[in-house]
């Protein structure tokens, strides 16, 4: 080999090296140190659900003459309002009660669903576990509501949902928590 040879060869050999190591350098920061949002001792309850409230009022029928008095563009046969009302939501855990908000319809106009995400870092146990939601105008009382013995273990996420076509709340676990957002609460 030449001299000109050797110097590209040992530039592009010295260029290698370099990027070997710091793949290896990245490979080991990406990884270590192990990062722990909470304790092995704990656990996190988490509140995720997003659901429309019934409309604020009632569909109705126009007259014929509430049609006709409308431009023609605008002719329908039924007046029904956008705006929903806000939902009402309740968690309880062992007789604590940990949130009762109303949530706001979302929207420009308020017809979206009402959306709620909040986290709770709580010690592992056995919990009974009361969970409301009114979604209607009704002054009291709850349209649906779900009451369960929960066992939540060690670096476990338990997750309570909402779908109202599957009738209501929807419990379930997971392990070893993804790291959650900076709206987590201590418990406990």
């Amino acid at each position: 080999m030449g001299t000109v040879q050797m110097r590209s060869f040992a530039k592009y050999l010295g260029q290698g090296i370099v990027y070997a190591l710091i793949a290896v350098l990245l490979g080991v920061f990406a990884d270590t140190p192990a990062y722990r949002h909470f304790d092995d001792d704990k656990a996190e309850l988490t509140l995720s659900l997003a659901h429309s409230g019934k409309h604020v009022r009632e569909c109705r029928r126009l007259s014929a003459a509430e049609i006709a008095a409308l431009p023609p563009n605008m002719r329908k046969p039924v007046d029904c309002p956008r705006e929903r009302v806000p939902v009402l939501v309740e968690v309880e855990l062992d007789g604590q009660l940990i949130v009762r908000e109303f949530v706001p319809p979302s929207g420009l106009f308020g017809d979206g669903p009402s959306q709620i995400y909040k986290n709770f870092v709580i010690p592992t146990g056995s919990y009974n576990l009361v969970v409301r939601l009114r979604e209607s105008t009704r002054d009291e009382g709850f349209d649906y509501q779900r009451e369960a013995r929960v066992v939540i273990g060690p670096r476990q996420r338990f997750v309570i949902g909402f779908r109202a076509e599957a009738g209501g709340f929807i419990f379930g676990a997971t392990t070893e928590p993804a790291d959650s957002p900076a709206d987590t609460q201590q418990l406990g």
